[in-house]
């Protein structure tokens, strides 16, 4: 079983590396893409520090840069409604192979991306605003941004398998989701600025403990800490991967059943 899902996923993923190459260049992610994302992170930097004086420079970049892989790893909401526009999600539904795993291959090519312009965000515009790395901090900050990545992936395929029954609403649905993971995340202000329910609605995001990770690194605290908040941002991540298989495995079913399953969004 384990086997047969590892295949699915990985023949999703070679669909997901055509697209990655049909939708960009080396010129137009480098120029169109990463540039948009580091001028949106120097952007909050700047203004923070405007606002608030220098002193929290280094905790908005690190937040805004980390972010920049959440915002790409949640096009997988858009992108998973594009097989219902091209007509094949009837044919994935008709199959043998569970939606689940050909969706996490599908749209592989988002948290990669991502993982990508978070990494430059951190190292290189980084620097320019006084974060300084030490050498052992960088093998430990390329893990935390995979993991982030890819557990904010899990989670947007969760929202994916809601919104492919309502896919008009894709892109407001994963833009209004980002926006309100870069509030109550951390990423702007500390998770303890606001009341109790938020917190606890933070609480159930990865990016909240992944960045908290990240954050303790930079600090200097201990690999002990840092691995205690990595370890539950991915168990977070994988719980909405459970999610993402239960909604998925529903709408499988009742599609098969009613007969529901369109053709076109």
């Amino acid at each position: 079983m384990f086997v047969r899902n590892l295949r699915i996923v990985g023949h999703s993923a070679a669909n997901a590396y055509a697209d990655l190459r049909a939708v960009y260049t080396w010129r137009t992610w480098t120029v169109g893409w990463l540039g948009r994302m580091l001028a949106q992170v120097t952007f909050f930097t700047l203004l923070g520090r405007l606002v608030g004086g220098a002193e929290g420079t280094t905790y908005l970049v690190v937040g805004n840069a980390l972010m920049t892989c959440v915002i790409e790893s949640l096009s997988v909401v858009a992108s998973t409604s594009w097989e219902r526009a091209a007509g094949t999600l009837g044919l994935l539904a008709a199959s043998r192979a569970p939606l689940t795993w050909v969706f996490v291959g599908r749209s592989l090519q988002w948290p990669v991306s991502g993982s990508g312009t978070s990494l430059v965000a951190l190292f290189v515009l980084g620097p320019a605003f006084g974060l300084r790395w030490q050498p052992g901090q960088i093998l430990p900050a390329v893990l935390l941004v995979l993991l982030t990545a890819l557990s904010t992936y899990f989670f947007g395929l969760f929202l994916a398998a809601l919104v492919l029954g309502a896919s008009r609403v894709r892109n407001v649905v994963s833009n209004v989701v980002y926006l309100v993971m870069m509030a109550v995340c951390g990423v702007q202000v500390p998770v303890g600025y606001w009341p109790g329910w938020v917190r606890w609605f933070a609480d159930a995001l990865p990016l909240t403990h992944l960045l908290a990770a990240l954050r303790a690194l930079l600090d200097g605290q201990g690999p002990a800490t840092v691995a205690a908040h990595a370890g539950v941002g991915l168990a977070v991540g994988l719980l909405w991967l459970a999610a993402a298989h239960c909604a998925f495995t529903a709408l499988t079913a009742r599609g098969r059943r009613a007969g529901t399953i369109e053709f076109t969004a």
